[in-house]
């Protein structure tokens, strides 16, 4: 009996590697061996400006992790630019001046999008305040006021005809 506990632990021990390992793998196969740079440095450079552009298609992956033909036409340009010298700051500049800021998957800091980086902070204020406020009124609510003189008088007649 206890092999067969040992066995089983073994088995869910390698399941569970293996689907780690796969989880680790999965972004690598959106982009294609044609793709890859030559210079390891400049094929990471790529990769980390990849993953910061958004597929127009997918809108929720970034670009090193679509399949989508948008997403590799993105890919394959970033290496065009990289292969021509630019800096990173001049590839986004480009990328964006050509697809809008939306393909960038962290919005820039600027007056304009001051909303998207406030709503989540300023929401969670006044969700706070809200519960706060309705806790307070939950507990005013269940301690009993003192009886007055009168109510106090009319309780005893009340008990005194009982």
């Amino acid at each position: 009996m206890p092999n067969r506990h040992r066995h089983w632990r073994f088995q869910i021990a390698a399941f569970a590697a293996l689907l780690i390992a796969l989880m680790q793998v999965g972004p690598a196969f959106a982009v294609q061996p044609d793709e890859v740079l030559d210079d390891p440095a400049l094929e990471q450079r790529a990769r980390d400006i990849s993953a910061n552009l958004r597929c127009l298609v997918c809108q929720n992956q970034s670009i090193d992790d679509s399949n989508a033909p948008l997403a590799k036409d993105l890919r394959v340009l970033v290496r065009e630019q990289i292969k021509a010298g630019k800096s990173d700051e001049e590839i986004l500049d480009y990328v964006v001046a050509r697809y809008g800021e939306f393909v960038l998957l962290t919005p820039v800091l600027a007056p304009h999008t001051l909303l998207l980086w406030l709503a989540t902070p300023i929401l969670l204020v006044i969700g706070l305040i809200i519960v706060v406020m309705l806790f307070r009124r939950r507990t005013a609510v269940a301690e009993p006021k003192p009886l007055t003189a009168a109510e106090k008088r009319r309780l005893n007649k009340m008990m005194d005809q009982t």
